[in-house]
């Protein structure tokens, strides 16, 4: 008769011991490869990997397979949990990120370089970008749930591990792409269109451009392009950046995932087995997800996190006991965490993230974020040939500076110069996509009126741009609405926010619109609704790092956001001067 596996196996000492031993080894291959511990490298990665092949070896030695997977099952679920819930609070912001990758000149290229297939293209899944990252941000949470509760395990640990496996390529692909590398493009053109006639002079005139072939419709020309490095892989949204003060490094990002696709893989090699979890095991699994989830809202300065994850945990084991003949099953709690996660899902998407990492943030001071970036250091190191002895020698700029016999050419040869990053440059958090500006000669009447746009048409008489990227920030008060898209927006509470126009415009404060619109889409918005209010133009990235909703209205006081409202909820003057002005 077959042995039952148990979590002890044959030792409970020496598996616990195994663990210990493996999460170790793991830990100290990722901190050798950072780069702040280079110079430990081959001691961090021999120690490392020692220790993973022992202890992996000890595992399956003392059967201990079902104990690494029960410690990967809780430390997996919970960073599953909170990722799809930061990507879940604002899946605009990481459809946008998709759609970076879905670029032609992106993702799809090392496709085109690993198969040879040019003519391959993702930009098709662009329009589903929003869709697609409803549902990575659902399915997520799901297997989350799932490993902790111990549900539908061979299910859950074949996506899991597909699931990492593409995110690991993907990472993988953010960290090594070279943006001065050239890989062969297939495009595409209309031969009678405007690009497809300056596409086959191109080719006429550049060997390097060719026409593959050709119809009476079509063209598809093949030429050399570089790609587009996605320098952020989102994999938790604006989360980290707005909590932490910066992103993970392409390089972190890959080693997080390869991290979670060494624990997945012990879920999938002892997936026969686990089983459904007992009441004992669920007490302690519920225990391990509120301290690992509370952990991870600590990081991410948002406590929600815990609160809504250990409600979609106790729902799920609820629904088990509870959902009778049809329901109380693993298909009852996929679907009451289905449902929770749509009705999350479905009030940011009508409204604004429960919780803004974005610089655009109530609360935020602009101005400070404009000029808090830096330039980094650098030092130079010169190497030289010693003509006597043959061998290279290294000096550092003050060495090379202050030893004149280092320049007798009769004694060295200078071979180079390399310049080392010893502190990386930071740009400023809101970089010049926040940057209103208008043509003076597209400015009307009620643009050369405002009192900011005068000063800076007598400060600088001869530019021929306005722009009040500064001085937004040094307003007392300023109401602006943002609009990425006039004729896409939705203006339903159009006359709430031209009653706000006519009141702040009575009590002297600035009201302005900002769009990405064309000059005569904005003509045509304004004879459309009778509404002339003040319109400047702003890069549309900008606009999307500002609100998601479109279109939305900020209040801005001396530079500090005291208030965002989405176009659902844009509310009345009275209401902006008890809450808001006052604020």
């Amino acid at each position: 008769m077959k042995q039952k596996a148990t979590v002890q196996g044959r030792s409970m000492v020496f598996n616990v011991l195994f663990v210990v031993l493996n999460i170790i080894g793991l830990a100290a291959v990722v901190i050798g490869s950072q780069k702040a511990f280079k110079d430990y490298f081959m001691l961090f990665n021999f120690i490392g990997y020692v220790l993973i092949g022992v202890s992996a070896a000890g595992l399956f030695v003392f059967r201990g397979r079902l104990m690494m997977a029960n410690v990967a099952r809780g430390f997996v679920g919970a960073l599953f949990i909170v990722s799809g819930l930061v990507k879940a609070n604002d899946p605009i912001g990481f459809a946008y990120k998709l759609e970076e990758y879905f670029e032609d000149g992106a993702l799809a290229y090392r496709i085109k370089e690993l198969f040879g297939a040019p003519g391959f293209s993702l930009e098709w899944l662009i329009p589903y970008a929003l869709g697609l990252s409803i549902a990575i941000c659902i399915v997520e949470i799901l297997l989350g749930i799932l490993l902790i509760i111990g549900g539908k395990i061979k299910w859950v640990a074949h996506l899991s591990l597909l699931m990492m496996l593409f995110f690991t390529f993907l990472t993988w692909h953010t960290a090594s792409c070279d943006g001065h590398k050239k890989f062969k493009d297939h495009d595409t053109y209309v031969a009678s269109s405007e690009m497809g006639m300056a596409k086959i002079a191109e080719a006429k005139l550049n060997k390097k451009v060719k026409i593959v072939s050709k119809t009476s419709t079509e063209i598809v020309i093949e030429e050399w392009k570089t790609p587009q490095c996605v320098t952020d892989c989102g994999c938790f949204g604006d989360a980290m950046k707005g909590s932490v003060g910066r992103s993970l490094t392409p390089l972190e990002s890959l080693w997080k995932d390869i991290v979670l696709l060494y624990l997945v893989v012990w879920i999938f090699l002892a997936q026969w087995l686990i089983e459904p979890n007992t009441k004992t095991q669920n007490v302690k699994y519920l225990f391990s997800s509120v301290v690992l989830l509370s952990l991870l809202s600590v990081v991410f300065n948002w406590y929600f996190l815990v609160g809504f994850g250990m409600f979609l945990i106790i729902a799920a084991l609820w629904i088990l006991r509870a959902g009778g003949y049809f329901l109380g099953n693993y298909f009852g709690s996929f679907s009451i965490v289905t449902i929770a996660c749509i009705a999350m899902v479905s009030y940011v998407l009508m409204y604004e993230p429960l919780k803004d990492y974005r610089p655009f943030a109530e609360g935020k001071n602009l101005e400070w974020q404009m000029h808090d970036g830096y330039a980094g250091k650098f030092e130079n190191t010169h190497k030289l040939r010693n003509k006597r002895t043959g061998e290279l020698e290294t000096y550092s700029e003050k060495e090379y500076g202050n030893n004149a016999d280092l320049w007798d050419e009769k004694q060295y040869a200078y071979v180079k110069m390399t310049t080392v990053e010893i502190e990386p440059s930071r740009l400023p958090t809101i970089n010049d996509q926040f940057n209103p500006y208008l043509s003076r000669k597209d400015l009307n009447e009620v643009e050369v009126n405002l009192e900011m746009v005068k000063k800076i048409i007598e400060k600088d008489p001869e530019n021929s741009e306005v722009n009040l990227r500064k001085a937004i920030v040094k307003e007392k008060r300023i109401v602006l609405v943002t609009a990425r898209n006039l004729n896409d927006a939705n203006w339903k509470n159009i006359a709430e926010i031209k009653s706000i126009y006519a009141s702040c415009k009575k009590d002297g404060i600035p009201f302005l619109l900002l769009t990405s619109s064309s000059r005569a889409k904005i003509n045509a918005f304004r004879k459309k609704n009778n509404f002339n209010v003040p319109v400047f133009l702003n890069d549309e990235t900008g606009l999307k790092a500002i609100a998601r909703s479109n279109p939305s209205m900020m209040v801005i006081e001396k530079g500090i956001v005291k208030g965002k409202f989405p176009h659902r909820s844009i509310p009345s003057y009275e209401w902006l001067k008890k809450n808001t002005f006052k604020k």
